[in-house]
């Protein structure tokens, strides 16, 4: 590709993605909250049990090792 096609192949392409763009079906805006809840709470929910088994590695390697 020579550089002089490089401004005819940025707006081919930037045209294109504008057209794929309009293609895409968007969440709403409670959909959005709806799921970011839902992976936050998992998230929560995963640390939560993370940190309990850490809890009781660390009490049982306290009391039976050390």
């Amino acid at each position: 590709m020579e550089i002089s096609q490089l401004p005819t192949k940025l707006i081919t392409f930037l045209k294109e993605v504008r057209i794929e763009l309009k293609r895409v079906t968007w969440l709403t805006r409670q959909d959005t909250i709806r799921q970011t809840l839902i992976v936050i709470g998992f998230t929560l929910a995963v640390a939560a049990f993370l940190g309990g088994l850490d809890f009781l590695f660390s009490y049982l390697l306290n009391k039976f090792v050390i």
